[in-house]
């Protein structure tokens, strides 16, 4: 499974206004600076993340963008479903346009859907305060100077 690009900005939206107060209004410049990343694709990705109540905007001169709620009520596994287009891993899982020979009598999508569940099913176990446990780090390289931090594990990172 992979995220799209759309849903990636929008967890790193998440995880830099996490790491302000929620009284601590951020410009959609000042992430797409800390990221590297379009300030259009951000318009785009905020936007889509205050309709669905994870951000609060303010508008106007000294306005900005900040957590809508706690790092603690935002879960993960919602946010990927609300920002993903589809989770169509293969052109079956796709009953519109599925045009696969074999689809009636495949195995694959039922091993496929079950992996996909699992994946969705962990990430609902976590919400942005878990991504926000190394809060000093990403408060390092994000407004400080990021050649000098020194990288911690965290505990959520897989032993590959």
């Amino acid at each position: 499974m992979r995220l799209t690009m759309y849903t990636d900005f929008s967890l790193r939206v998440l995880i830099y206004l996490g790491t302000n107060d929620r009284q601590t209004l951020t410009t959609i410049q000042e992430i797409s600076d800390a990221y590297r990343i379009s300030k259009n694709h951000l318009t785009k990705v905020t936007f889509e993340l205050g309709k669905a109540g994870f951000i609060e905007t303010v508008r106007g001169r000294g306005g900005g963008i900040r957590l809508a709620q706690d790092p603690e009520k935002i879960n993960i596994g919602t946010v990927v479903r609300k920002m993903e287009d589809d989770f169509h891993l293969v052109e079956c899982f796709d009953r519109e346009n599925n045009r696969c020979p074999i689809a009636p009598v495949c195995g694959l999508k039922g091993v496929l859907g079950k992996a996909l569940h699992a994946y969705l099913m962990v990430l609902e176990e976590y919400t942005l305060a878990d991504l926000l446990v190394n809060k000093e780090g990403l408060q390092q390289m994000f407004f400080e100077q990021p050649e000098k931090v020194v990288r911690v594990p965290t505990p959520l990172e897989p032993e590959i």
